[in-house]
């Protein structure tokens, strides 16, 4: 496995927000957006860029030696009118799932929530995605789960301290060593 690191993301990784749409499975989009997304617009990618990192947080998960190839992004919103609540959601590329990328920016994520006041994270996912239901389950012990219209509706009690501190906010950090 590549050499891999957890950054903010920036405005300038629009492209690489492209590129990484394109090179997902369709499996893997319907995962994250539970619908069939070809393309992202440009609002959507203004969106998921130029994020404040107070109530919208975002990082990416990096090719090391090519800072602009992402590989993974994932990203919690704040919830305006339960202000201690956000919505999370995470992608990883098909060839790194599986390999702890997902559970680096989830604990990464979950850590920066925490900061900013945020008790409890919240996500919409497919029943069928255990992927993501085991990385919920890592990210807090403290779970709910309700299902309606073919979706499971996840909240998630994040503890009093998050565990797997990354320092994410100062510099790049370490994810992954090569393998």
């Amino acid at each position: 496995m590549p050499e891999l690191a957890l950054r903010r993301i920036e405005p300038e990784d629009k492209d690489g927000l492209v590129a990484g749409l394109g090179h997902l499975s369709e499996r893997s989009v319907y995962q994250r957006f539970l619908s069939p997304k070809p393309r992202l617009t440009s609002s959507e990618l203004r969106y998921l860029t130029e994020v404040d990192f107070r109530d919208h947080y975002a990082l990416v998960a990096v090719l090391a030696q090519a800072p602009d190839v992402i590989v993974g992004v994932g990203r919690w919103v704040r919830d305006t009118r339960a202000p201690a609540d956000a919505e999370i959601a995470i992608v990883i590329a098909d060839d790194l799932q599986g390999r702890g990328v997902g559970t680096a920016l989830g604990n990464a994520l979950a850590e920066a929530a925490r900061a900013r006041g945020i008790e409890r994270l919240t996500a919409s996912m497919l029943p069928e995605n255990v992927a993501a239901h085991r990385l919920f389950a890592k990210i807090s012990s403290r779970m709910r789960v309700t299902h309606a219209q073919g979706v499971d509706e996840i909240v998630a009690s994040l503890p009093a301290r998050v565990r797997h501190a990354r320092g994410v906010d100062e510099m790049v950090a370490p994810l992954i060593a090569a393998a």
